[in-house]
């Protein structure tokens, strides 16, 4: 049931660019609701350049009490929190914001810890598991470090950005949890196949990696929400894997992101 607007309501916003495709500001609003909370998530459509200053704005209202951050926002929000937890400090991103008692902001990343419990939720513990990764953005820094502290036995990155493959491969590696390496669009001999890239957001995209070497015994997962079968997901099923979505993965991280927004 939802909680009427009112000018008691409390405001979150989730910035993004684009920003039209998020399911958020509608499932969150309903997960606030579901907890006798009123608050509403509202879109908010901001470039890289106006980031900072668009935030500024915004922490003016009184009762704005949370940001969601998604594409391509995640490091730069980082960024601008005066506090974060342990884990988005090692990443250097963040994809939730809550307020200090000062009016600053607090941030952590929920992306990982999300992706990870939607994996077991469709029965793929990665725990000695070899996954191959595909993304080094926001997200896939999350579900990588995730990946490594749920114990994979080893992990390799592909991303085409050879820079920020290379500097999140050496910050994994530095654990010294297991060996990480980096990857390529070929899955051959991995258990576990993830894209973590916006690579099948558009009908035009090709998929992230050969799918015709993947085979039946790989568990293979997607972030993306829209379209819901993504080309990925629909090959990997075609070959007879075990798959989960994005959507999968967005309840989950749904779930931890009001965890932490309504955390007092």
């Amino acid at each position: 049931m939802s909680e009427p607007l009112s000018g008691a309501t409390r405001v979150h916003f989730i910035v993004g660019d684009p920003i039209a495709q998020v399911k958020s500001p509608a499932g969150v609003s309903q997960a606030f609701h579901d907890r006798g909370h009123n608050a509403y998530v509202m879109p908010a459509h901001v470039a890289p350049a106006q980031l900072a200053a668009w935030l500024d704005g915004v922490s003016l209202a009184q009762n704005v009490d949370g940001v969601i951050v998604t594409v391509p926002h995640k490091f730069a929000c980082y960024g601008l929190c005066a506090t974060t937890s342990e884990r988005a400090a090692f990443l250097h991103t963040v994809n939730t914001m809550r307020r200090n008692p000062d009016g600053s902001w607090h941030g952590d990343m929920f992306d990982g810890l999300g992706f990870v419990s939607a994996m077991q939720d469709n029965g793929c513990q990665p725990a000695g598991k070899k996954a191959l990764l595909v993304g080094a953005g926001g997200a896939g820094s999350a579900i990588a470090h995730a990946l490594v502290v749920a114990g994979v036995r080893s992990l390799a990155i592909f991303d085409p950005d050879a820079a920020r493959r290379s500097t999140l491969v050496d910050r994994l590696a530095s654990l010294g949890k297991c060996p990480v390496t980096h990857g390529s669009a070929d899955p051959t001999g991995y258990d576990i196949v993830l894209n973590a890239s916006p690579v099948g957001m558009q009908a035009s995209d090709l998929i992230p990696v050969d799918a015709g070497k993947l085979q039946a015994s790989m568990f293979v997962g997607c972030v993306i929400t829209a379209p819901a079968i993504t080309p990925l997901i629909a090959a990997a099923r075609a070959q007879g894997c075990q798959t989960m979505t994005g959507a999968h993965m967005f309840g989950r991280v749904r779930d931890l992101m009001v965890d932490f927004l309504l955390e007092q």
